[in-house]
């Protein structure tokens, strides 16, 4: 029987691709995002292709913007030959500090088509709260 070569450089990449899974390197992917600056809102849009709704996780604490996704995905193929499964899981997350305080309560979001646009309402700038200090 005669050995197709193309059939080992696939087998190299499959075998390559599942180190790399299993070392770790792969959680480190980072989130593609804009942030715009408005006159009432901060606007972030983050590019999160391949993942659910379900899957997102966004939070805000303080002036920090944290937005996190974790997908797991598996198959099964039945053949008369052999049953296969594969399982895949992608996590990402980035946390951004925001250029304003922003009003928490009001904080919305949409994710449509793999993109995940998050609204953030600027709180009110608080007054002059320093205090004049006698010198001695």
């Amino acid at each position: 029987m005669q050995r197709n070569p193309f059939d080992e450089i696939e087998d190299l990449f499959d075998r390559m691709g599942r180190s790399f899974e299993e070392s770790g390197i792969g959680r480190f992917q980072d989130i593609s995002l804009d942030v715009v600056d408005a006159d009432e809102a901060i606007e972030v849009v983050a590019d999160l292709p391949g993942f659910e709704k379900d899957d997102l996780d966004v939070s805000v604490s303080g002036r920090r913007l944290t937005i996190a996704a974790d997908h797991e995905e598996s198959s099964e193929v039945d053949d008369d030959q052999y049953v296969r499964r594969e399982r895949s899981q992608r996590s990402v997350s980035r946390t951004i500090t925001l250029p304003a305080e922003v009003v928490r309560d009001e904080v919305a979001a949409s994710y449509r088509n793999g993109v995940l646009t998050v609204t953030l309402p600027k709180a009110e700038p608080a007054g002059d709260d320093s205090t004049q200090i006698d010198i001695e």
